[in-house]
């Protein structure tokens, strides 16, 4: 069996003793609360004794630590205290990811870790190992999942130490480059996403930037001559645009950090993404395990032309984990190139869509405006009993907007059901078209709440088993006459048995073809025994 990097030793102390030195520092301050030359002397050396402690933990976690690679399963021996022995089978192996940071990029080692398949956390992390190293195990992860599966042949089994620097040689040779991000897509992509924790850093920035005092950041040369109530809008409204500025600016920030260097390579049926300034990402997407092909795009996207490709497995989305972001194959690229990949991946043909029946338009009609009379009727409540708000009347406006928007939410859904795939759209500020084999379907589900029954409309969806169905982003064919959703229903229920069937005839025939080709070389190989 194998054991980690030296190196693993150096990095995962510094880390450990910062932790146990300052949980020490705590503790010696809570026991010592006093500032005697005596007590500065006992915490200091508690805290020494903490980080004493973390390097002999992290040593002997290096000396038990091993892993061993065989034809069959990943083996893992660890613990401290007490053992713990693994057994991964490599048919199980769902993702194999590498990430390295500024430091261990500079030390050539990474971090390997392993997801199995129905899981959402990591199974097993090696911390840390050679670089060339990590990049070996994940091919032959990869290359034993897929021969357990029936999905490779049988000469993708473990190679020895030797071979190592061979093997990634011939995997660097094999692979296709399939998209580099350019520095034009990442600009756009870095101004115009919004990241979801951009808000909390934007308003620890906002924080320093007025050294925790609010009032610095207000323009009291404007305020002076404003009357009461005008100051506190004002003042709102301009707290408001200060801290979507920063969170705006730490948004782009972050999207051009995660996203830097983004480029998607193929390697036989397996696609591998590296991203990342200072932290790099480095994963796989097997694709036999490809469950939904999504293409977005977004409204400001839309308008340079550009989308993007996400691709989710069984189980599991390419960096659901909560240390990643949500992973796509292409962040952003022009939208003919985006589609001509997907097809590359999923032959699904051209995406001319069927729209729902004109009567979904009424009903979005009537739910705007019943969303415009909400408002409405809330401004009037706060204008009768406060000063707040007088105009109350001007939100009625809005009710001329609702025919265009509910011709924009209209417009932008539709479904298609081809010979091998169904294709659903829906969205309007950020349009997601949903493309799902027939084979991949687990379930086929037709719903028809009270108002849509009212309007004799349903929506049918073609679940899977990735990760995006529990979430409710499976591809829905939203607000189809009831009839049609009912015959749409069976015919995914009947093209999903056909394509079943296929797919089984085809197995059974590679597989009948493998052993009359095993049988040919058992013959072969008695004849030249009886010759000698």
């Amino acid at each position: 069996m194998r054991k980690l990097h030296p190196m693993s030793v150096a990095v995962r102390s510094l880390s450990r003793s910062l932790n146990t030195g300052f949980v020490f520092f705590v503790v010696g301050v809570v026991v010592s609360p006093g500032g005697s030359g005596m007590e500065l002397l006992s915490v200091f050396g508690l805290v020494l004794f903490g980080v004493v402690t973390g390097i002999a933990y992290e040593f002997a976690y290096y000396q038990r630590f091993r892993y061993e690679l065989t034809e069959d399963t990943f083996d893992v021996t660890s613990g401290v205290i007490s053992r713990r022995d693994r057994e991964l089978p490599l048919g199980r192996v769902q993702n194999v990811d590498i990430r390295q940071n500024v430091i261990v990029r500079l030390l050539g080692i990474a971090t390997v870790h392993i997801e199995t398949a129905g899981g959402g956390e990591t199974e097993v992390s090696l911390r840390y190992v050679d670089e060339t190293e990590a990049r070996h195990l994940r091919r032959q992860l990869r290359r034993g999942a897929s021969a357990e599966t029936g999905e490779a042949d049988d000469e993708a089994a473990l190679e020895g130490t030797a071979e190592t620097s061979r093997s990634v040689t011939e995997s660097t040779e094999d692979e296709e480059l399939l998209f580099e991000i350019e520095p034009r897509e990442l600009a756009i992509l870095s101004i115009f996403t919004i990241d979801p924790g951009a808000s909390v850093l934007g308003g620890i920035a906002l924080s320093f930037a007025s050294g925790f005092d609010p009032e610095t950041l207000l323009p009291t040369d404007r305020i002076a001559g404003l009357p009461g109530p005008e100051t506190g809008i004002f003042l709102l409204a301009w707290g408001l645009l200060l801290f979507v500025l920063a969170a705006w600016i730490v948004s782009a920030i972050l999207t051009f950090t995660r996203y830097y260097g983004f480029r998607l390579t193929r390697v036989d049926d397996e696609l591998y993404y590296e991203r990342g300034l200072l932290q790099r990402y480095s994963g796989t997407i097997p694709l036999e395990k490809v469950q939904t092909l999504t293409i977005s795009e977004s409204i400001p996207f839309r308008w340079f032309g550009y989308a993007a490709l996400g691709v989710e497995t069984a189980g599991y989305a390419p960096g659901q984990s909560g240390s990643r972001g949500t992973e796509s194959a292409i962040p952003l690229a022009d939208a003919d190139r985006v589609a001509a990949l997907a097809r590359a991946i999923e032959p699904f043909g051209p995406i001319d869509l069927e729209s729902p029946p004109r009567r979904a338009r009424e009903r979005y009609v009537v739910r705007y405006l019943l969303v415009v009379a909400a408002f409405v009727g809330s401004a009037y409540a706060v204008a009768r009993y406060t000063a707040v708000v007088r105009q109350w009347y001007v939100l009625a406006v809005l009710a001329v907007f609702v025919p265009f928007a509910a011709h924009l939410k209209w417009s932008n859904r539709g479904y298609r059901v081809g010979d091998r795939y169904v294709l659903t759209r829906t969205g309007f500020w950020r349009r997601t078209t949903k493309i799902v084999p027939y084979y991949r379907v687990q379930a086929i589900l037709h719903e028809a709440t009270i108002f849509q029954r009212r309007r004799r409309l349903a929506s049918v969806t073609a679940d899977t088993a990735s990760s995006a169905s529990f979430f409710g982003r499976a591809a829905t064919a939203h607000d189809i006459d009831t009839e049609r959703g009912l015959e749409l229903q069976a015919t995914i229920e009947e093209r999903l048995q056909e394509r079943l069937r296929s797919r089984k005839r085809q197995r059974s025939g590679d597989r009948r073809f493998r052993d009359a080709a095993e049988s040919t070389d058992d013959e072969s190989s008695v004849d030249e025994d009886d010759v000698i």
